[in-house]
């Protein structure tokens, strides 16, 4: 059984992240648990009936193996966990494993061919925590238990904007299907271990940019004017569950794998938890103290825009220049697409005007982006937007103006060869990026075209993952942090001893 959740550190926690969850709340956990052993009890008498009028058909062995509640003696949490105070403070987080977790190790080998860095898995030990931190917010029947039942039929993730900043569903999924044979049969580059000690990093499965977008961009926030109230609760027990493990104390959560991809998601706990490894879109709403390119990882948004399959079209079909559908008036950054769109407007071959984000939208701006040789990115609110993402997935070459921008995957992929990069001060010239985009010919962008076709699967987010894709690059990108990290451990404990 994973030692993460079955055991709290004898520690204290610090005072600094202790906060008041509400009575009622723990109450209704405890409940849900006694109503679970149960069930479960109920159910274990049922097998043990079968088993008996069956006994010809199905062995004791696989009795024993299909129960997964209470755990045997040899997995029991007391075995590895304490008794004190501080174990019992995160109570309602402690759930019985699926199974899942406990079969993982001895099912590497039928559920994925090990595919990765220097031909090497990257070993993930993923916490089982509630439902309600990740698949819950998709599927309020998913209670009681860690993780969904049938692994190969997921919930879905929230289709329109929502899906933008969903690398956080696509990177558990990847994992939870790492170890069900009946749900995977490509490849993996990370697999999920069932003992800590084996790990090469630890990931933390919340949902935080869908825990944001649920609970703060509707109409949560306002009532009672509590703010809000349901992602500040999660974010506030997430972060008193990971400071009081001896998993994270360890090696202060440098090791640690935590989804931060909207730039407004995990506000209450980034702070308490920037020892962690991000993975976000890019760094323009954080400071440097909590994240940064030497610890964190970009991740690529999820294209909003459907992917061009079967792209026939050439330098002569497209015929608008440049392209540009989107909210033109932005703060801080993104001041210069008002700046922009007063040079460029007029401009013969230029399509510049503002635009929703609903289906038709969505249905204007593909067609747009399909029929353009060049599709605009400038800098917003962030410097980065999934606008970039939907010009690859439509092979329309990228025509970037954002300084400040980090791209994903950057030590593997060449941006120049298939975007074309353009410095802010530059662009606001009067004229400047028409001429240097009219200076392309159709080889030049004929060469730029054929490399999106090439690199666009880097950018694709799917279950189960393909090699290759965002999941995988990004494992990727996460595999390489690892041996730095190692060293790191190394030196923190070279006295531990003594």
């Amino acid at each position: 059984m994973p030692v993460a959740l079955s055991k709290r550190s004898s520690s204290p926690v610090s005072p600094q992240i202790l906060f008041d969850s509400p009575p009622e709340w723990s109450a209704k956990e405890q409940q849900q648990q006694q109503q679970q052993q149960q069930t479960m009890a109920s159910r274990s008498c049922i097998v043990k009936i079968i088993s008996f009028l069956l006994v010809f058909a199905i062995s004791g062995t696989i009795l024993q193996n299909s129960l997964a509640w209470p755990p045997r003696d040899d997995e029991s949490p007391s075995k590895n966990g304490d008794t004190s105070d501080a174990a019992t403070i995160f109570k309602p987080l402690l759930l019985p494993s699926t199974g899942t977790t406990r079969s993982a190790s001895r099912s590497l080998s039928s559920s994925c061919q090990i595919q990765g860095l220097d031909d090497r898995v990257l070993k993930v030990y993923m916490y089982d925590l509630p439902a309600e931190f990740h698949f819950g917010m998709l599927d309020a029947a998913i209670s009681g238990r860690p993780w969904p039942r049938n692994i190969s039929s997921l919930p879905r993730y929230p289709g329109g904007l929502y899906q933008q900043h969903s690398p956080e569903y696509w990177l558990t999924a990847d994992l939870l299907s790492s170890t069900d044979p009946s749900s995977r049969k490509s490849p993996c580059s990370a697999v999920r271990v069932a003992d800590p000690a084996t790990a090469d990093i630890f990931f933390v499965p919340f949902f935080s940019s869908l825990s944001y977008n649920r609970y703060c961009r509707t109409g949560h926030r306002f009532q009672g004017g509590r703010g809000c109230v349901e992602n500040d609760r999660l974010e506030k027990r997430l972060v008193e569950f990971l400071r009081g493990q001896e998993l994270w104390r360890r090696n202060g959560g440098a090791d640690h794998v935590i989804v931060m991809h909207h730039p407004n998601s995990l506000m209450v706990a980034r702070s308490l938890l920037k020892e962690a490894m991000f993975v976000v879109a890019d760094f323009g709403r954080f400071s440097r103290a909590v994240a940064n390119m030497r610890k964190d990882i970009v991740a690529p948004y999820k294209h909003v825009i459907p992917s061009f399959a079967r792209d026939a079209t050439t330098f002569e079909s497209r015929e608008t220049l440049l392209f540009f559908q989107g909210a033109i008036v932005r703060k801080e950054g993104g001041i210069i697409r008002q700046k922009l769109y007063e040079i460029l407007k007029d401009s013969p071959g230029v399509h510049f005007v503002t635009g929703n984000t609903q289906k038709d939208g969505i249905r204007s701006a593909t067609a747009g982006m399909r029929n353009a040789k060049f599709c605009l990115h400038l800098a917003g609110d962030t410097p980065s937007s999934n606008r970039l993402f939907d010009a690859i997935a439509s092979h329309c070459v990228p025509v970037i103006i954002s300084d400040e921008i980090e791209l994903p995957f950057e030590d593997e992929l060449d941006y120049s060869q298939f975007c074309v990069f353009v410095e802010s001060d530059k662009a606001l010239r009067k004229g400047f990026v028409v001429r240097a985009l009219e200076r392309i010919g159709r080889d030049e962008w004929t060469r730029k075209w054929a490399m999106l076709k090439s690199v666009e699967r880097h950018f694709e987010y799917q279950h189960p993952s393909l090699p290759e894709d965002a999941v995988h690059m990004t494992w990727r990108g996460i595999a390489k942090r690892v041996p730095a990290l190692k060293s790191m451990a190394h030196k923190i404990h070279r006295y531990d001893r003594h």
